[in-house]
């Protein structure tokens, strides 16, 4: 027989409770709790409680080893200018952009610049929604490196 396992059968000389059972009085405790005078017991309280998480960083965050990317939740193909299709102009836009706590794109500046796709790479990123970065459990804004890549078909 596995000594782990419950009971198949009540045990003996237990008896219903009827709600009528007199409740205990201050200084007898309750069976199997901390005696009185012990920190913790109905006489003298709980500990402390531990102290509350940081603070979330004022200024945004980069994202580095240790807090994960968030992902990408809405995406928002930009707009191939005019003049940089008709001059057949390719290549990549490399920005910072600020993502805030709830996600949003708040700021984004040119990194790497090609002058006929700035504007038109700036204007997607700040569509973009991400999920929401989390440290120690609260959301925070963070800096991250986004590149918007433009391609002739």
């Amino acid at each position: 027989m596995n000594p782990d396992a419950p009971p198949v059968e009540a045990p003996t000389g237990v008896r219903p409770e009827t709600g009528l059972e007199p409740e205990a009085t201050a200084g007898e405790g309750v069976e199997g709790g901390l005696p009185d005078g012990v920190q913790g017991s109905i006489l003298h309280g709980l500990p402390e409680a531990p102290p509350p998480p940081p603070p979330a960083p004022a200024a945004p965050i980069r994202v580095s080893q240790g807090i994960r990317p968030p992902a990408k939740v809405r995406d928002a193909a930009p707009v191939y200018p005019p003049l940089a299709l008709s001059a057949r102009v390719e290549g990549i836009v490399i920005l910072e952009a600020v993502i805030g706590t709830d996600g949003r794109v708040t700021e984004a500046r040119v990194l790497r610049s090609i002058p006929l796709l700035d504007q038109a790479a700036l204007d997607a990123v700040r569509r973009w929604v991400y999920t929401p970065t989390l440290l120690n459990g609260m959301p925070v804004a963070i800096l991250m490196t986004v590149t918007v890549t433009f391609t002739l078909k």
